[in-house]
């Protein structure tokens, strides 16, 4: 590789070399570029403790800027879980935890849709970092007085508050489609397709296939949408704490859009199956094109809600951005630069 072959060369000078590498890794670690970092550290060892010229590390430096990758490589290393039994502070007095309380960069945060998402991350962020260090960093105050919770707060009020408009919002859109089809299935159990038996009251259809899978379907839907009509009412009424976007407000949302498309999906089978129930003896050729419009709304309902759906489930129950084997690298030959 020109990068390794780099790196040996500058290694071979007599003097200097921080000169050479300093400006290098900064903006590696500004680019969130791993690959770039773990080269230079394993030729130069030292240069873990490369500093700005605000003083600050590249352990401060991928948390305050949301490196997802230089934070994966760093923990890979050992490097932060090292300093795990010990405080970083900086001139203010403030901890890592205090530092990932602090608001992202906005083109950061701009690269997730949603306030909601937004702040779901941020948290993220703000937990994974607790998990790597102290349970006594939580209670720490800076020079301002504030624990990392308190500046974690100040700091995404605005943020939390537009999390909570785009989720009501959302919510709210959702309610009124889930009341529809609640107001249409209910209509459709009581007025049966083909009508009473006007001596027994039962179904006259009520022995063909056609008409269980309209009882079925109809039902599936009637218990879907009013399971997805409270679940979108739970996220309106919700008390909003700063917790609640981790998992519990997502999760509702999940499963509301989750029931929402069941819903559809049973209610176009049912109006399909009545249909059926209507024509099937005289005019057959009325179920082609009402077999091809039944999938219409279907695919519709998928193509426009899908993607929220998966980035919600992908964010939520996924991965996430804290990937321990997303690069392995060989780190014994440094890991004695740490202080223990």
């Amino acid at each position: 590789m020109i990068l390794k072959r780099i790196c040996v060369e500058v290694s071979k000078l007599k003097s200097g070399t921080s000169d050479h590498y300093g400006d290098a890794f900064l903006v590696a670690m500004e680019n969130d570029t791993p690959e770039v970092l773990s080269m230079i550290i394993e030729t130069f060892p030292q240069s873990m403790w490369t500093s700005d010229v605000n003083g600050y590390t590249v352990s401060q430096i991928s948390i305050m800027n949301r490196c997802e990758k230089v934070y994966n490589l760093l923990v890979n290393m050992m490097v932060l879980r090292k300093f795990s039994h010990k405080s970083i502070i900086d001139k203010d007095g403030n901890n890592l935890l205090h530092l990932v309380g602090k608001l992202a960069p906005p083109h950061k945060i701009n690269r997730v849709t949603g306030g909601a998402l937004q702040m779901q991350k941020e948290l993220q962020w703000f937990q994974e970092v607790r998990e790597i260090l102290r349970p006594e960093d939580m209670e720490e105050r800076n020079k301002n007085k504030e624990t990392p919770m308190m500046v974690f707060r100040k700091e995404h009020k605005d943020l939390r508050q537009k999390g909570e408009d785009w989720m009501k919002k959302t919510a709210d859109s959702y309610t009124i489609t889930a009341a529809l089809i609640i107001t249409m299935v209910f209509a459709a159990a009581i007025t049966v397709p083909g009508g009473n038996n006007g001596e027994t009251g039962q179904a006259t259809y009520r022995e063909s296939l056609s008409f269980i899978i309209f009882v079925v379907s109809n039902a599936i839907s009637l218990f879907t949408s009013t399971t997805a009509l409270l679940l979108f009412l739970s996220i309106l009424t919700a008390r909003y704490a700063d917790d609640d976007f981790l998992y519990k407000l997502p999760k509702r949302l999940i499963f509301g859009l989750v029931m929402l498309f069941i819903s559809v999906s049973a209610m176009m089978i049912a109006f399909s199956a009545s249909l059926y129930i209507n024509f099937e003896h005289d005019k057959p050729w009325v179920l082609i094109p009402i077999a091809a419009l039944t999938c219409l709304p279907i695919a519709s309902f998928a193509t426009l809600q899908l993607p929220l759906l998966v980035v919600l489930i992908t964010s939520t129950y996924g991965r996430g951005i804290f990937r321990r084997s997303m690069l392995k690298i060989e780190a014994a030959e440094f890991n004695d630069l740490v202080p223990k």
